[in-house]
């Protein structure tokens, strides 16, 4: 069935039929907000004013700049909290600022604040705190910083805390109870860049900032793109302007540790996708924070020396494939255990716990596990009495709300409703699960888990598939959540040759498949045990979504194949 706006979206906007129905599935309507959505134009950001504690926190650092006091900027391990520390380093370089940053150490120091932050204070000297996502939550240290005359601002994204705020100078977080900020699902680094563009107005004394300064935010919105994809926030309303500006400025960028992690990842000199950002450049930045010190991130993205910079890619890049094999090793344990709790009305949520699953990875499993069966899970590395985790949901699921429901038995968490994290005894691992799953059912209100159909957006015959119709489609990136790729369906195509079995391990297929004079390449990952099924001259029924695909310079669209039937043509509803 069309999705209802579909053709007044295609009149309206002088759009292919099939890109309208792409629009309209998403919720978009003929108009304005339509038109914006399009363009990502510079003037769809919102006014950083309208974020709650922006003219406190903006007041308070311009008097440290004019005192010349030490500030220090207090990141997190993630893509997230890592690319905002050097958004906000790289600006109070440019003001001649004294800065120093630090960013905690995922195994001994946890997320956060904590003790080391206040020996961090001590060390540097500091008078002036800035968060970058975190310490909406850390009310005990922020108020022990205060006892030592040190002011905090807090630059940050998660859910607020149900108790009392903490006493900072200023809260910048558009999900306080209290703003009226018109979008409230910006990352972390997005809260930072609006903080320092107010930062910019304040100095410049007007709306309009100076020239440096609206250079410095064009170039900082590739620190932006990054963690806008890596968070997997809903890449719409200013978070897509955000992402598709921040991506043109990373493919031009001058930063010599950014061109490091380009080179290394094989981008430099690429149109970026945000496929690019999230396969490729994020989790070499996340290998550092999760194996050893994000420091290492930090420091390559702020080096100035190329020799250098190029010197910390190549570690980043190490480090991720030790990465990847920790977490092969860690998925297959948690697969494996995942199949004691098949039962969805018993177990609505997965909750694993395995002794020495290595707590910088078990977010990246959770995700598997939550692809695999299609249900929040909970996936928590266990180390003598202790247990860290990190949670994953599915779309519409609050996995936070969950969470709450067990409050007592955590020694901390927090998060928003995809992702959380938590500690907790390894002793209460059952009473968790029991737990967490009952406020799971009462959230369901009874409601049988089912299984999630494929969403095909449209029906195209595959002689339209070509050049000028991903033209329309490009219109459309970056894609991500709540922006999700374009899905189509083709019936009746051939294979213009025998399909091929591609990997170490012969697990992906290679196929050419063609409708009329149209040829075209189509990737079957994970689909090798179905090579079988193919046969030259056979009708073949494919549902896919069209991509470019770079290699030795040449661009091509090939197709990513999601499902293939043969023989009759399927029925789709």
């Amino acid at each position: 069935m069309q999705p209802a706006h579909t053709g007044e979206l295609q009149r309206r906007h002088g759009l292919p039929e099939i890109v309208a129905r792409f629009l309209a599935a998403r919720g978009h309507q003929p108009g304005d907000a339509t038109t914006r959505h399009l363009e990502a134009s510079l003037h769809a950001l919102h006014d950083p004013g309208a974020l709650p504690g922006i003219e406190a926190a903006s007041d308070r650092i311009a008097q440290a700049l004019e005192r010349r006091e030490t500030i220090l900027v207090h990141g997190d391990y993630d893509v997230d909290g890592v690319t905002g520390t050097v958004l906000l380093m790289r600006l109070f370089a440019l003001l001649g600022a004294q800065a120093r940053w630090h960013i905690p150490h995922r195994l001994t120091d946890g997320y956060s604040f904590g003790l080391h932050s206040l020996e961090k204070v001590r060390e540097c000297g500091a008078s002036l705190v800035i968060s970058v996502d975190n310490g909406t939550a850390a009310g005990a240290t922020i108020a022990a910083l205060k006892e030592r005359g040190v002011d905090t601002i807090v630059t940050d994204h998660h859910e607020p805390p149900l108790g009392a705020l903490p006493p900072a100078v200023a809260i910048v977080n558009p999900k306080l109870h209290d703003s009226r900020y018109p979008f409230r699902e910006l990352c972390g680094a997005g809260v930072a860049f609006k903080l320092a563009w107010g930062v910019a107005q304040r100095i410049s004394g007007a709306r309009r900032v100076r020239d440096d300064l609206r250079t410095f935010l064009a170039d900082a919105m590739s620190y932006v793109a990054i963690a806008t994809v890596c968070d997997v926030v809903p890449l719409v309303d200013e978070n897509r302007v955000l992402a598709r500006r921040g991506l043109r400025a990373l493919e031009a960028t001058t930063n010599v540790g950014l061109r490091a992690l380009l080179e290394a990842s094989g981008l430099r000199g690429e149109a970026l996708v945000a496929e690019d950002v999230g396969f490729k450049l994020g989790p070499r930045l996340n290998a550092a924070g999760r194996l050893a010190s994000a420091a290492l991130a930090v420091e390559m993205l702020l080096s100035e020396d190329g020799e250098q910079a190029r010197a910390l890619a190549s570690e980043l890049d190490g480090l991720n494939e030790e990465r990847r094999r920790i977490e092969a090793q860690i998925t297959a344990a948690a697969l494996e255990q995942a199949r004691r709790y098949e039962d969805p009305q018993e177990h609505p949520v997965l909750v694993l716990a395995g002794a020495d699953w290595h707590p910088g990875v078990v977010g990246i499993v959770a995700s598997r596990v939550v692809t695999r069966f299609r249900r929040p899970a909970l996936v928590i590395g266990l180390e003598g009495e202790r247990g860290r985790g990190s949670a994953r949901s599915v779309e519409g699921f609050d996995v936070l709300e969950a969470l709450h429901g067990a409050s007592h038995l955590f020694e901390r968490y927090g998060g928003h409703a995809q992702a959380a994290g938590c500690e907790v005894h390894a002793g209460r691992i059952d009473e968790l699960r029991s737990t967490v799953c009952a406020k799971a059912r009462a959230m369901n209100a009874g409601r049988e888990a089912a299984e999630h159909a494929l969403w095909i957006d449209g029906q195209l015959p595959l002689a339209h598939m070509g050049p000028e119709l991903m033209a329309y489609i490009d219109r459309l990136e970056p894609f991500g959540a709540l922006n999700e790729k374009p899905v189509l369906c083709s019936l009746d195509v051939r294979l213009a040759e025998p399909a091929r079995l591609l990997g170490a391990d012969r697990t992906h297929l290679a196929l050419r498949v063609r409708h009329g004079e149209r040829v075209l390449k189509a990737m079957a990952f994970g689909m090798g045990a179905r090579a079988g099924e193919l046969a030259l001259g056979a009708p073949l029924h494919i549902v896919y979504t069209p991509r470019w695909n770079t290699f030795r310079g040449e661009r091509n669209l090939e197709l990513v194949l999601h499902d293939f039937a043969v023989g009759a043509p399927p029925a789709l509803s």
